[in-house]
């Protein structure tokens, strides 16, 4: 079997390429222009293509059109209302089609490839350089395991064969490619390369940031959660290449899911460093980013243009910069307050700043009116909506030059710099919102309510133009000085990608599955559950609320817990992180629970829910291989595509 497209895949895809120093405790990265095969022969050139692993991970994680397609068109996320194609085709709601053109899943694709391939450089000659230890030759197993994990997920069985034989360093361009199938790649790579990352990893990371014991742990636990599931295959859902749901070792989906089971919990009870933070608002907090229950980031920094890998001023809006938390964020710049009581000055009092509850906004993503009133139904006891959106946003106007001690706001009254511009409503309100028939006076189309200085829009009232922000991916930066910032530059956080907090879920969805052990579902998501009820911040209302209501979490957990649930559950830990599509076809509840979702229109001033039906189709579980993948091919290339998508 051969692999793939025009060119050698040891790693040229790369924009960079990186060296490391073994005597460091962070990656050093040095331009390079190309990898050759004879440059993995050597302990440098071994150290090179590991450190590229951690740099790959920039090209995925934090690119937002890849980013789109892990959320819109789930319950979760539709597009908004300056969606382009890229997004209007994910929502699956009459927008377009998704096709293998148009499906920025190729993100993944291309840069999952590249990576696999020096990963197979990294190991086929780590042995004959001699200097290269079991624990180093362990990350590109580890790294190997992890981009096929995610590529099976997206696209069904993948190529092992990249054009020199399976899971071999391929240095010669090939034309033709074979894929394998979904049990192939399972058994032959994935789960082998993780379990021979645990026994080998360390159990503190090499570097910081770097993989470990543990971080193989939960990847061999979701792997095993997951193909449980495939092997299962409760809704007929369809597979490619076609393939029967059995386990070439002879395991049934109950053996995988009990695999799931005591894995996690051998991770839970053997973290190494991992710990869960103390409230959920720490967890994305930008000033405690790469905190301890952070397992895996694509990092990026404030403190190098060449360490960040992109401008610290200005952005492109292409990999490998984070801009991901740009399409959930709307253009709250729109809003207008008064310096007069008359209405004669408006002025933007929310200006666009380099900080967490603001940032820049491109308006692509929302916000479904279910994942606010459904979802977040506990906005009382349970801290993660206060911790996942920006709610209410804060007159800044003297960051941008104005100089004015007050505004004029709803209902004619005054706001100081640092009070609330607007607030999205945690609940209905008794007394009817005033809502104006446009724009009005916030220019925004939000409304009043009596002795309120604070325009207002309700749950019900979000729309795809005006919507809660999302907080937990908004930048920070410890550069903005007395000012604004660089608010148009591309995140300098990391983006999260793996956490510990995850183990619980596995464990529990597996305890679901009919796994058994010494924990419960319930007693295993209570864990999640309590951390969610105890506060330190106010992060809407900014102020210290110190409150522990983990008795009230731990006593509305339901007495049997069910995949709906556990589903539940993760999206209120993981909203808006790019779990979203895979937990969805994983456990093929997507069309049951995204199949229908609410939210108004287009303009301001549009308060009024839609009920909006996706056309969800068992096809569409798998996307679409990328168009660029099959024109490079040559010979019959009919069968290669997912069906569906010819």
């Amino acid at each position: 079997m051969k692999f793939i497209k025009n060119k050698a895949f040891i790693g040229t895809a790369l924009m960079l390429a990186l060296s490391m120093s073994s005597c460091e405790d962070i990656l050093e990265e040095q331009p390079r222009a190309t990898y050759t095969p004879e440059f993995f022969q050597t302990e440098r050139g071994i150290q090179g293509g590991l450190t590229s692993m951690y740099a790959h991970l920039r090209y995925i994680y934090g690119q937002a059109y890849y980013y789109n397609t892990t959320e819109t068109g789930t319950d979760e996320v539709t597009y908004a209302q300056s969606a382009d194609q890229n997004f209007l085709v994910m929502d699956l709601s009459g927008q377009g089609e998704i096709t293998s053109t148009d499906s920025r899943a190729d993100v993944l694709w291309e840069a999952a490839f590249s990576n696999i391939n020096t990963a197979n450089g990294v190991i086929e000659n780590a042995a004959a350089v001699g200097t290269i230890s079991d624990a180093l030759v362990a990350e590109a197993r580890f790294f190997r395991a992890f981009d096929y994990f995610k590529l099976v997920q997206t696209f069904g069985g993948v190529p092992l064969d990249l054009g020199a034989g399976e899971l071999k360093f391929n240095t010669t361009p090939s034309r033709t490619s074979v894929r394998n199938t979904v049990p192939e790649v399972y058994t032959r790579a994935i789960i082998p390369d993780l379990l021979r990352a645990v026994e080998d990893l360390p159990v503190n990371p090499r570097v910081t940031g770097g993989v470990t014991q543990t971080l193989a742990r939960l990847y061999l636990a979701k792997a095993y959660l997951t193909y449980g599931w495939w092997l299962e295959n409760p809704n007929n859902i369809p597979t490619y290449p076609e393939t029967s749901r059995t386990d070439p070792d002879g395991h049934n989906a109950q053996w995988y899911y009990q695999q799931a089971y005591d894995v996690a919990l051998m991770g839970i009870d053997n973290p190494g460093p991992y710990a869960l933070q103390q409230t959920y608002y720490d967890v994305n907090l930008g000033s405690n980013d790469r905190n301890s229950e952070i397992m895996l980031y694509a990092d990026h920094t404030e403190t190098s243009e060449f360490y960040n890998a992109s401008s610290l001023t200005w952005s492109n809006g292409n990999a490998p910069e984070n801009f991901a938390g740009w399409m959930m964020t709307w253009n709250y710049t729109n809003i207008r307050s008064s310096l007069n009581p008359g209405w004669t000055n408006p002025i933007s009092s929310v200006q666009r700043e380099a900080s967490q509850d603001l940032g820049r906004p491109w308006t692509r993503m929302a916000p479904t009116i279910g994942a606010i009133t459904n979802t977040f139904a506990d906005k009382t006891n349970d801290s993660r909506y206060d911790g996942t959106f920006t709610t209410v946003y804060r007159g800044n106007w003297p960051k941008g030059g104005v100089d004015a001690e007050v505004v004029y706001n709803a209902n004619g009254l005054p706001v100081s710099p640092g009070g609330a511009i607007l607030t999205f409503l945690d609940e209905e309100p008794v007394t009817p919102i005033n809502y104006p028939s446009g724009a009005g006076k916030s220019n925004i189309g939000a409304g009043e309510l009596p002795g309120r200085a604070d325009f207002v829009i309700s749950p019900r009232g979000i729309s795809r133009i005006v919507y809660p922000g999302l907080w937990k991916l908004g930048p920070y930066r410890t550069d903005n000085g007395s000012g604004l910032g660089q608010p148009n530059a591309a995140s300098t956080r990391p983006f999260n990608i793996a956490k510990f907090s995850e183990f619980y879920f596995i464990a529990a969805e597996a305890a679901v599955k009919g796994a058994t052990g010494s924990r419960s579902a319930r007693e295993l998501i209570n864990v999640i559950r309590a951390r969610a009820g105890r506060w330190r911040w106010d992060n809407n209302g900014n102020t210290t609320r110190i409150e522990d209501n983990s008795a009230e979490m731990i006593a509305a957990t339901p007495a049997t817990i069910d995949i709906n649930y556990i589903l539940a559950e993760r999206s209120r830990e993981y909203y808006g992180e790019g779990y979203r599509w895979f937990d969805l076809t994983r456990t093929q509840k997507w069309e049951e629970l995204a199949g229908t979702y609410q939210i108004a229109g287009l303009s301001y001033g549009d308060h009024t829910p839609q009920t909006v039906t996706r056309n969800i189709q068992p096809y569409h579980y798998l996307r679409p291989i990328p168009q660029g993948q099959i024109d490079a091919m040559e010979g019959a290339t009919q069968d290669y595509q997912n069906p569906g998508y010819n």
